[in-house]
């Protein structure tokens, strides 16, 4: 497809790419790879020389002053959410139609595009970012609408440092088997992260397990990745503050409405490969062509780069030293210890655990893998699950 072309020679032409690991992870010789560059790099930098036919030129030499308000008002008919700042710089950047921001929010105004009310109820706020790519992944289902084959229920990860949206399915349920087997196809594609986080709805993992600790959870740390929930009224968790007073929303939320006002509302899906092209192309757009203020107008794709860790599909089993005696989690969840059984949650099914002995007589911590998971009371009979990062 074109769009995962264009997507490989950006990504490819970042300095320090490595394109024979690119290649692996897009499921092409390397010879596929250099052919597609040079392609790009025989156009001077037109990436859709990647396509068979162009499907419009990048330049309007004959734009003039009059046709202005038609052009900004198409841009805005093509993404109802931007405003004048982004539909500026995509005029310049695309058409070389110089305008200010301030003269696109007047054509916006004038013709009824932009609601006073809610431009008015704009609040300040404060941005709160990682430092590079993959340091952080947010994950979040984005709330399901109705179509001709029942609900969808789209799938949305995205990268804290760059705002590049790594995934955006369409999935028929909120299953853990769902969001693992999408999962799967990022990690493929774009390397693992070093954190995600995620809310604390049942989506992410089985219900009634432990202290929270879910199979999806242990699926990701045993691929090296810490695992972090946002807690409810904290939007600065999901990777924004506001200054008060504010609504509570975080880069998710906001990813998610511009989702809702370009492709969801007003339309009717008769199937799921109709979604899956519309989500496709609204994330080419997303990732690769539309400006991002918090990226000084710039798309995500020109701060993202692919991870260097690769997805592990068989990860080896926990080793524990001398010091622990290790049990295995019966299906019923329990362990079985110097005569007494033991409740560790559900998400532990079938796993070797470490116990080891405290200081304080009768009193044991449990691990998994270098992961501390609680403490264990034998005078009590008591066990306490917790989380550590």
């Amino acid at each position: 497809m074109f769009e995962q072309r264009r997507e490989f020679v950006v990504l490819a032409r970042h300095e320090g790419g490595n394109i024979s690991r690119l290649c692996e992870r897009y499921g092409i010789s390397r010879k596929t790879g250099y052919r597609w560059l040079s392609r790009a790099r025989g156009s001077d930098g037109d990436e859709e020389a990647l396509q068979n036919r162009s499907r419009r030129p990048r330049h309007s030499p004959r734009q003039s002053p009059p046709s202005l308000e038609e052009a900004v008002l198409a841009l805005r008919e093509r993404h109802p959410a931007w405003g004048g700042r982004k539909i500026s710089h995509v005029l310049a950047r695309d058409k070389q139609v110089l305008v200010a921001p301030s003269t696109v929010t007047h054509i916006l105004h004038c013709h009824g595009r932009i609601d006073a009310a809610r431009s008015q109820a704009a609040q300040p706020w404060q941005r709160f970012e990682h430092e590079a790519p993959n340091q952080l992944w947010q994950m979040d289902f984005k709330g399901h609408f109705e179509t001709g084959f029942g609900r969808c229920h789209p799938l949305t990860v995205l990268d804290d440092h760059s705002r590049y949206l790594l995934c955006l399915k369409a999935c028929t349920n909120e299953k853990r088997e769902t969001v693992q087997a999408g999962l799967v196809d990022v990690f493929g594609r774009y390397g693992l992260p070093e954190r995600m986080t995620m809310d604390n709805g049942s989506p992410w993992g089985d219900t009634g397990t432990s202290a929270n600790w879910t199979v999806l959870e242990l699926w990701l740390r045993r691929q090296g990745i810490r695992v972090g929930h946002s807690r409810p009224s904290h939007p600065q968790t999901q990777g924004l503050c506001f200054s008060p007073p504010a609504p509570s929303r975080g880069r998710m939320e906001r990813l998610h409405a511009t989702l809702a006002s370009e492709v969801l509302q007003g339309r009717y899906f008769v199937d799921m490969p109709q979604v899956e092209r519309a989500f496709g192309r609204w994330r080419e757009d997303y990732n690769q062509q539309r400006p991002h203020e918090a990226l000084g107008q710039k798309p995500p794709i020109t701060r993202y780069r692919p991870s260097p860790r690769s997805y592990n599909p068989s990860p080896p089993p926990p080793e524990y030293d001398a010091s622990m005696q290790v049990r295995r989690v019966s299906d019923n969840a329990q362990v079985s210890f110097k005569n007494n059984i033991f409740k560790v949650g559900k998400a532990f099914i079938r796993e070797s655990i470490g116990i080891r002995e405290e200081k304080d007589e009768g009193t044991y911590s449990l691990w998994w893998y270098s992961t501390k998971i609680g403490s264990l009371d034998l005078k009590n009979h008591n066990v306490c699950l917790g989380k550590s990062s």
